[in-house]
């Protein structure tokens, strides 16, 4: 296997697990008995607390001689997280061990993020190939398990999230190709944690991972509430699974045929991420108005944008104002305010929001997605003067 297709597996089973985490963990949690702001507070704990996990994760996998090895060992953290949480009983104990989970399955994402941007860079594969690799498994995953709930009780989800854990972990030892940290020997943790600062004082690097946070924050009440709310409006968790497959399949053919045209026309993914703003205002506005079964197929259509133009071009963005020693951190500290604080505070509010507004909830996205397209526009300037180290 070549390095890409090494790292397209490692990417099917990590988004083989957010494909069902995602749009089922509430309703697994829902099968517990937990209202709307118990599922919200509960699935925002570990993101608001990667404003603290998600650095020293950063920091801690830096201090290995090989890549994959963090990774290995956040898969085992994954499998025990979510298999306690299938056998303990109780708010507080589901809190705990979804923690535990979560924040290994949030730390994967970054890690091997920055893996594979590191192989492409130096093999010359586009970095887009492998993780749209990680979107077709995303989409087979809702499919599947949309279909599975139609027989199976919603303890099928837990049993999915640590066979792909686990599958996870031993991918990792076996398959991943031993990229090395560093150069040279791995950094001390006095001076990883220096390089943290560096970037944190940065004040267009900043600006620039709030608009890409923003946007992919406003995706926490579709993440969180939306198969609740299409269910109660009699909508089959096998057709929530397509929809949200649907989604992922035009965000697999923005990866897979726009980004590598976009790299060879040379087009900046600053356009890319004020694109994906504008779409994101318009795709939960619309939403807010509960829309019928035939407008949710183009405005899932709309995550092609949304999600997928948004996140490409925060990768891009943040691997060009980083310096090469802070590739880690940089892309931790980009998913911790997108993956963590700012979704986790979107998350948290959300519970709330389904319990009084149901789909009204969707304008409080809208608004964010708003703050993140008014981030993003002055950005332009900024990192053509910034631009030093162009793209791969």
């Amino acid at each position: 296997m070549t390095a890409a297709q090494r790292l397209a597996l490692q990417y099917v089973l990590l988004f083989g697990a957010t494909g069902v985490s995602l749009p089922f963990a509430g309703l697994w949690l829902s099968s517990r008995g937990l209202s709307g702001a118990q599922i919200g507070t509960l699935l925002a704990i570990p993101m608001l607390a990667r404003i603290i996990t998600g650095p020293l994760l950063a920091v801690w996998a830096d201090g290995f001689r090989l890549r994959r090895t963090p990774v290995a060992l956040l898969g085992l953290v994954m499998t025990l997280g979510y298999g306690a949480a299938g056998l303990v009983d109780g708010y507080l104990a589901w809190a705990a061990c979804w923690f535990v989970g979560a924040t290994a399955m949030g730390a994967l994402v970054p890690l091997t993020d920055v893996l594979n941007l590191r192989l492409a860079g130096r093999l010359g594969y586009t970095f887009a190939l492998p993780r749209a690799f990680g979107s077709a498994a995303f989409v087979v995953a809702n499919m599947v398990m949309g279909a599975m709930l139609l027989t199976l009780p919603a303890d099928a989800v837990i049993v999915w999230l640590v066979i792909a854990s686990l599958g996870l972990a031993v991918v990792a030892v076996l398959a991943l190709p031993p990229e090395p940290v560093a150069d040279g020997e791995p950094l001390r943790g006095r001076e990883r944690f220096r390089g943290l600062g560096r970037l944190a004082k940065n004040p267009t690097f900043m600006v620039a991972i709030f608009a890409v946070g923003a946007v992919q924050a406003a995706h926490a009440y579709q993440y969180g509430f939306s198969a609740i709310l299409w269910k109660a409006e009699g909508i089959s968790e096998a057709v929530i699974g397509q929809l949200w497959a649907f989604g992922v399949v035009a965000e697999i053919a923005l990866m897979w045929l726009f980004e590598p045209w976009r790299r060879r026309v040379g087009l900046d993914p600053w356009l890319m991420l004020v694109g994906g703003a504008a779409a994101a205002v318009v795709r939960w506005s619309a939403m807010a108005f509960a829309p019928p079964l035939w407008l949710l197929w183009p405005l899932q259509a709309l995550h092609a944008l949304t999600f997928a133009a948004t996140f490409l071009a925060g990768v891009q963005i943040v691997e060009r104002l980083a310096p090469r020693d802070s590739q880690t951190a940089a892309q931790t500290l980009s998913s911790v305010l997108s993956a963590g604080v700012l979704i986790g505070l979107a998350t948290a509010a959300a519970g709330p929001l389904y319990d009084r507004y149901g789909a009204g909830g969707y304008w409080a996205m809208a608004v964010m997605a708003g703050a993140g397209l008014l981030a993003a526009l002055p950005l332009g300037r900024q990192l053509a003067r910034d631009r030093g180290r162009g793209e791969r």
